[in-house]
């Protein structure tokens, strides 16, 4: 992997959202939304219910904080490859000296340029709307943040793959993906209130793990050491998987010329 060829990709990407203020306005619009909507649907509940669960405003607004870097971290890489599709420049950049690890090691650092901007954003925001201290959680902020980052980044490698292999037909999945697990991640409830089927599902997300020791840190004080092995053990099958079946389709595509068709629908 050549890091002068990353960094010149990242810069590209750079360039072109500074060149597009609509592109800006994305990267805090949807967060900001969905902050104020939860952050005042949650001090509604809290207060109807007369504090009958406590802390819930913490909780519910650390989940959608935590929720957005695990959804933004799948949209750089997902969204990058789409806006390469959309203006026919995905043939010219694998024509050139471009290796797949390189272009997919850009979007994923661009990714995390769009994820430190959102998450200061909501942060400073939930702070001055609701009280709202993210960083109440400590150290354990940081494994939190490294596990939904590694399934946004295989989440958003199968994505990817199946647009490659399925074409423009498929590029809903790009926003659909990571809410198609969300209902069964425990996000904004604890695994406890899905019924027993559902649960097991929920055990075999790795994000589950990181949001139940969310909760527990915000509730106690406790890391669950034991919630990080499982979300990190899972993390990395999730992301061998995505690896193996991006190559896989790239190779595919390759073979049966998919890259120049996928370019001109």
């Amino acid at each position: 992997m050549n890091a002068r060829r990353v960094g010149i990709l990242v810069l590209r990407y750079v360039f072109v959202y500074r060149r597009s203020v609509i592109r800006l306005v994305e990267v805090w619009f949807w967060p900001t939304m969905e902050l104020l909507l939860w952050g005042y649907v949650t001090l509604f509940l809290q207060r109807v219910g007369e504090g009958a669960v406590p802390r819930l405003v913490t909780f519910l607004i650390g989940a959608m904080i935590l929720w957005d870097v695990l959804y933004r971290a799948q949209q750089g890489i997902t969204l990058s490859f789409l806006e390469d599709v959309w203006v026919r420049n995905l043939l010219n950049i694998f024509c050139a000296p471009v290796r797949l690890s390189e272009y997919i090691a850009a979007t994923f650092l661009f990714g995390l340029v769009r994820v430190g901007v959102t998450l200061v954003s909501l942060a400073a925001l939930a702070w001055v709307l609701y009280r709202f201290d993210l960083f109440e959680m400590g150290f354990a902020l940081i494994p939190f943040m490294a596990n939904l980052l590694i399934l946004g980044l295989a989440l958003g490698l199968i994505t990817t793959a199946i647009i490659l292999r399925f074409g423009q037909a498929a590029e809903a999945l790009a926003w659909a993906v990571p809410f198609l697990i969300q209902p069964f991640a425990a996000v904004f409830y604890p695994v406890s209130v899905l019924p027993p089927s559902l649960q097991a599902i929920a055990r075999a997300i790795p994000c589950t793990y990181v949001f139940e020791g969310m909760r527990e840190v915000l509730h106690s004080g406790t890391f669950r050491w034991d919630y990080f092995g499982w979300a990190l053990g899972l993390n990395l099958l999730y992301l061998a998987f995505g690896i193996w079946l991006l190559v896989r389709m790239f190779e595919l595509a390759r073979e049966r010329g998919l890259l120049g068709r996928l370019t001109m629908q």
